[in-house]
């Protein structure tokens, strides 16, 4: 699964959240703009604290996850099945080499109807399919600066 050529991203925005309740409701708003019935790799990249799975919890919820949305961290993955689609919640932070991912069998959780989350994804460069949609989320005091790049378009209404 390595990815050899770079993703040209026609569509960018930018967005400024100010605190968990407006993260949380960005990520529904993301949710709203899932493709139906059809696959989408969504990478968060941003330090430690920048809101990447708090912003996946609103995601989740909106869709009608009920339990606890945890970061997988030390799992690697945690699945949900919502909506009769596969969502894999992934965090590639504890991730020592990024071929270890070859070994944990990575590939199969990408499927054209799964949704793959992935926190940290340079983690994981060079073994990773191409994100449809990329967040970068950076701290700016008590807010966070999200930078959306994505191959098709996402509208975020409401922030």
């Amino acid at each position: 699964m390595t990815a050899t050529t770079k993703t040209i991203y026609p569509y960018q925005q930018e967005y400024l959240v100010e605190g968990e309740d407006n993260m949380l409701a960005f990520g529904a708003a993301l949710a709203r703009n899932l493709p139906d019935h059809k696959g989408c790799v969504i990478t968060l990249q941003g330090d430690l604290g920048a809101g990447k799975t708090t912003l996946v919890r609103g995601l989740l919820q909106s869709l009608g996850h009920q339990g606890v949305v945890k970061s997988p961290t030390y799992t690697l993955v945690e699945p949900y099945y919502l909506n009769g689609r596969d969502i894999y919640h992934f965090d590639l932070y504890r991730l020592g080499e990024p071929d270890e991912l070859e070994y944990i069998g990575f590939r199969d959780y990408f499927s054209s109807t799964s949704v793959c989350l992935l926190e940290w994804p340079e983690r994981g460069e060079n073994y990773l399919p191409p994100a449809d949609i990329q967040l970068i989320i950076s701290i700016s005091d008590t807010s966070r600066k999200i930078n959306i790049k994505s191959s098709f378009i996402i509208n975020i209404n409401g922030l």
